[in-house]
């Protein structure tokens, strides 16, 4: 099975499909990992391997996964985009399109804010979001569904550790994406295409701002899950989006 390893992160990926790099992050909150696909929304890994070489991964410390490292409290949405930038060094990709489901969003955006000349561009489906009705939602799934199993097999892990690693996720910017302010999304030069969902994580005035202020970001219709008909359009546009911005020279 293979890894990357980088000190004491190590990463579990999968791969497959040809063409220009495709990497997909599933939705899953903190527990987002490669064999989630089959419950997400629909299953972006499996859709578009005949249109991309699709890259999928277990991320840090996520429960089901194989993917371990330190909680880094310190900067804790950067070290997701370390590991998401060190798997792309490992497999020697520098550019890349990036769809992130669910925490994805932010994923994404922390990715642009990091390495905008490598993200050529995102599609962030039901990014989660702050959201003024359940403005804890992200942080109280943190404690109640990722802590008890992460400690249970962490003995090095504490609940201390663990809200202050929530706390850097979801409150020192408690508004819009966490990971990177209004002013960035306005300055972003990044095609994104934003996906809304409305739910107490998944936080639809944080997409749509998205939406508004990003320069060059489109926007879906919403909704667009219900009905199969306007999904599978909607899948379709996701498609069309990614193929018109892979570079004309497409190589991995």
């Amino acid at each position: 099975m293979p890894f990357y390893e980088r000190g004491d992160v190590r990463i579990y990926y999968e791969e497959q499909g040809s063409g220009f790099p495709l990497l997909l992050t599933p939705g899953g909150g903190l527990n987002s990992i490669a064999a989630g696909w089959p419950r997400q929304v629909f299953d972006g890994f499996d859709t578009f391997k005949n249109d991309f070489r699709c890259i999928t991964m277990d991320q840090r410390n996520a429960n089901g996964g194989q993917s371990t490292g330190p909680v880094q409290v310190e900067d804790p949405w950067g070290a997701f985009a370390d590991d998401q930038l060190g798997l792309m060094d490992h497999l020697g990709i520098n550019e890349f399109l990036f769809i992130g489901y669910c925490i994805g969003g932010p994923f994404a955006m922390k990715l642009i804010e990091r390495a905008p000349e490598r993200v050529q561009a995102a599609v962030l489906c039901q990014p989660v979001g702050h959201s003024d009705k359940t403005p804890d939602s992200m942080y109280d799934s943190g404690v109640d569904v990722w802590a008890p199993e992460l400690m249970k097999n962490r003995p090095d892990v504490t609940m201390e550790i663990v809200e202050q690693y929530l706390h850097n996720l979801y409150r020192v910017q408690p508004d819009f994406f966490y990971c990177v302010s209004r002013d960035f999304a306005r300055q972003c030069q990044t095609p994104l295409l934003v996906m809304p969902d409305d739910t107490p994580s998944h936080s639809y005035v944080a997409a749509m701002a998205m939406a508004e202020l990003a320069p060059k970001a489109q926007v879906t219709v919403y909704p667009w899950k219900e009905d199969a008909d306007i999904k599978a359009n909607t899948v379709e546009q996701v498609r069309e989006f990614l193929k018109a911005h892979q570079p004309v020279k497409a190589t991995a």
